[in-house]
């Protein structure tokens, strides 16, 4: 029989709160209720934080783990058709399928399939991953050598890794958010950006949209987090991503926008948030307006009301909230 449908979209669990001596327990039950099948290594300390989500066709689990075999019981669990793509962000594991083993370390990946049998990957110190499991329908017309692809290393430093790996910790924090169509679209780049990995030097003309859709995600995390650095420019997030600027605008072109408009907008974003927030009662608007990354006040008030309508202190009062009026 093939394998329920989960009942969640997405958990987290951690054994960071629990005394040492309760975690082999906690690791079993996740393994009793279907969750992740970890088993404790004798003799080694158990540490678990992961998160699990699921999309049409792959399930994703990352995070950290040691002290730990986890293992793919194929027949049991009526996946023997699965294929399983691990990646170690840092740190080593020892696969172990049939009489074949092999260790992987430092931004190393490596396929697994279901159909070789059983397997189980150990990791005994501390080991940061992404780990994704996905039917082989999904694969193999993208690779149409797959099984020749298992078991095989990919080297360190790999692009597609990368791209893959950076595309998924952009979409940290929105697994429940996103609607069927987009989990459909995501799970689609997903399995080409695998196919990549595995197998990249074929043309890859079908993995292009894919290709593009993860690195304007990359760019636009990447743009998130430094919103308040004022020097902010398109020439230094596309020198960090090792593309042009012209890429980098053409990207932002075929999603209906520009690089200085998404910028300026979820800069004022981040200000009208911050501007509605009670703990920030003593900030003035000036301040706030540069914290976001404004360095020119007049224009930071012009783009305000062009956005919302209304003046910064206006956002105070309607939220109940006494201003300093310097807009």
């Amino acid at each position: 029989m093939p394998p329920a449908a989960p009942t969640v979209a997405s958990f987290r669990f951690s054994t960071d709160d629990l005394p040492a001596g309760a975690r082999g327990a906690a690791v079993r039950r996740l393994r009793e209720r279907g969750l992740i099948p970890l088993e404790p290594l004798a003799d080694h300390a158990v540490h678990v934080r992961v998160a699990k989500w699921f999309l049409p066709g792959a399930s994703i689990l990352s995070g950290k783990l040691a002290g730990l075999r986890q293992e793919a019981t194929a027949r049991a669990h009526g996946i023997t058709d699965d294929l399983f793509f691990a990646v170690n962000l840092a740190g080593r594991s020892t696969v172990l399928q049939g009489q074949r083993e092999i260790t992987f370390g430092d931004g190393e990946a490596l396929l697994l399939s279901c159909a070789d049998g059983d397997f189980g990957v150990a990791r005994t110190e501390p080991v940061r991953f992404v780990g994704l499991r996905m039917p082989r329908k999904h694969l193999a017309p993208l690779t149409p050598d797959v099984d020749d692809r298992t078991m095989r290393v990919v080297p360190p430093g790999a692009h597609p890794v990368k791209l893959l790996t950076g595309y998924l910790a952009a979409l940290t924090g929105l697994h429940d958010l996103l609607s069927p169509a987009t989990s459909r679209v995501i799970a689609a780049h997903v399995h080409d950006l695998v196919a990549l990995s595995i197998a990249p030097t074929r043309e890859a003309t079908f993995a292009e949209s894919s290709v593009r859709a993860a690195r304007l995600r990359m760019i636009k995390s990447d743009i998130l987090g430094s919103l308040e650095d004022c020097t902010l420019s398109v020439a230094a997030v596309a020198a960090r991503h090792r593309v042009t600027p012209r890429y980098v605008h053409k990207l932002f072109e075929s999603d209906g926008a520009t690089f200085t408009r998404f910028l300026t907008e979820r800069r004022l974003d981040r200000a009208h948030s911050m501007l509605r927030d009670q703990r920030l009662l003593t900030r003035t608007i000036t301040s706030i307006a540069y914290d976001v990354g404004f360095n020119d006040l007049s224009h930071f008030n012009r783009a305000f009301r062009r956005r919302y309508h209304a003046t910064p202190s206006d956002i105070r009062a309607a939220a109940g909230l006494d201003s300093t009026r310097d807009d």
